[in-house]
């Protein structure tokens, strides 16, 4: 199976090599002119008729207790440069926290006072999660006048022209119901787990989507910085729940209908990164079981599709499916994790150097790729992969047996936004007087915390599994003599680091 994960990614960059030599560029395979004269004086548009030009546009930005954040992506969607009576925003709020709504209210008003087209929309319950709340958005009456949806998560930040450069590839090639911009990140540098994250989704942008736009004009939609043909999501069927990766799941069927996706990777998005383990290890959680799911729940429909061709559903079954989703995860951790381990216990087992080293490597180098400025930190990387790796297959396989509890789950994943780096007293509005007052007994009573438990304070799955590998690695120093032991220490100290916390910022704690 390495050789299929090694076939797959040399395929993947060959494909991007060629497209970048060529100049295959997405204004080149597809029509893109600018619409109109440009967005100008609101007067002066009116006046020469430029506004009717343009489409209408409806921006949706779904939240839910986005405190930290709200503030960023309402701001950047209010400043788009779009036509004002041609583009409206929908904030879809399903926030438990009435302090969070009231201030996401507040915020929504405030720009409306200024002549923003904002709508500020709420439900009685959180059915469907993200899913129905995107569902629920499209129901209102004003939606019937919207061509596109633009879709941005709390935490993401379009810059002003990014309508201007999507939603012309719609409007010229009708064939097209997904422009997809590429994510950029703007907490990479905060430490080593974002710096890892930000690896890991430059390949998956740079190379996986270019290489599935460029070839099959197909890839998973990554659930926001994209916008969508309104069309194209009623021909698919609609938003649906059944999986935590709606996205996806919305992405297939609208392929599956014969339609076209563009991955333009020259428009970026602002965004943020969990940079707490907890956070991370939940989205991961959700990006492995969710697809995994799907693939279940689609692999028949898509082998019994007469909309598409056989070369078209052989690669989504196989290469984005199989390949991509599963394998990958299972490979990872059976391989690197428990095969090579338990071959210096049983003298049996017999893996070839080409398996232990060469293979291993050159997949590597493929997917620093993306990132040739972290290159010098390929070898921690490759670490810490192996080590989400032991989550990564845990939920790929609940997700394809649909058991567990937490199939369905979805939690959202936590955004510091610049709270974590802000100081109290940086600006007039937030100073802090303290005041002296001596009471006779205190306002709040104290609460008594209870003393967190082993296993509630560290990540035990990672202390059991370095624990082993480093066992095994010792036995290969002493007994053996097969020369795993330096990887299965470097591997074994990974677990061990992750296990005790030792990864990420710390949880950010308001006082």
């Amino acid at each position: 199976m390495t050789v299929m994960i090694l076939a797959e990614k040399l395929f993947v960059c060959a494909v991007c090599l060629a497209v970048r030599a060529l100049r295959l560029g997405p204004d080149r395979r597809y029509r893109w002119e600018p619409i109109g004269g440009g967005v100008g004086d609101e007067e002066e548009e009116s006046g020469s008729g430029h506004g009717a030009k343009y489409p209408m546009v409806l921006v949706q930005i779904p939240m839910y207790n986005e405190r930290e954040v709200y503030k960023l992506s309402i701001g950047a969607a209010c400043e788009l440069e779009w036509p004002s009576e041609r583009f409206m925003i929908q904030v879809l709020d399903d926030s438990t926290d009435p302090v969070v709504k009231d201030l996401v209210e507040t915020e929504c008003q405030r720009w409306k006072s200024k002549g923003v087209n904002i709508k500020y929309e709420v439900r009685g319950n959180r059915k469907g999660y993200k899913a129905g709340a995107l569902k629920e958005g499209l129901k209102h009456d004003y939606v019937e006048d919207c061509e596109y949806i633009a879709m941005f998560d709390a935490d993401f930040q379009p810059e002003p022209d990014f309508l201007l450069r999507a939603v012309p590839f719609l409007v010229h090639n009708p064939e097209i119901a997904l422009v997809q911009a590429r994510w950029k990140f703007v907490n990479s540098g905060e430490c080593l787990l974002t710096r890892f994250q930000e690896m890991s989704l430059d390949y998956h942008f740079k190379y996986e989507q270019e290489a599935g736009s460029s070839l099959h004009s197909f890839f998973g939609f990554n659930g926001t910085a994209g916008v969508w043909r309104i069309a194209a999501i009623d021909d698919a069927g609609g938003w649906k729940d059944r999986t935590t990766v709606e996205d996806m799941d919305l992405a297939v069927r609208a392929m599956l209908q014969g339609w076209k996706f563009v991955y333009v990777g020259d428009i970026k998005v602002k965004s943020e990164l969990p940079s707490t383990f907890k956070a991370y290890r939940f989205q991961q959680h959700r990006w492995s079981c969710g697809p995994a799911n799907l693939f279940k729940k689609m692999m028949v429909e898509i082998l019994e599709n007469k909309k598409v061709s056989l070369w078209s559903k052989i690669y989504l079954w196989y290469n984005f499916f199989f390949v991509g989703k599963v394998a990958a995860h299972t490979v990872t951790f059976i391989y690197y994790c428990c095969a090579i381990p338990v071959s210096v216990l049983l003298p049996e087992i017999q893996i070839p150097l080409w398996g232990v080293v060469y293979i291993p490597t050159l997949i590597t180098l493929l997917k620093a790729l993306g990132t040739p400025s972290s290159f010098h930190l390929v070898i921690l990387w490759v670490l810490f992969e192996n080590v989400m790796s032991l989550h990564r297959i845990k939920a790929a396989a609940s997700g394809l047996l649909d058991a567990g509890g937490r199939v369905n789950e979805w939690v959202v994943t936590e955004k510091l936004g610049d709270t974590s780096k802000a100081k109290p007293g940086a600006n007039g509005s937030d100073d802090v007087k303290v005041i002296d007052v001596k009471l006779t007994e205190p306002l709040v009573p104290k609460l008594v915390k209870r003393r967190a438990r082993f296993w509630e304070r560290y990540n035990c799955s990672e202390l059991f599994v370095g624990t082993c590998i480093l066992l095994c690695g010792f036995y290969d120093l002493l007994f053996a003599k097969k020369g795993y032991y330096i990887f299965l220490f470097l591997q074994g100290t990974a677990f061990l680091v992750v296990g005790f916390g030792y990864v990420g910022t710390l949880p950010h704690c308001n006082a």
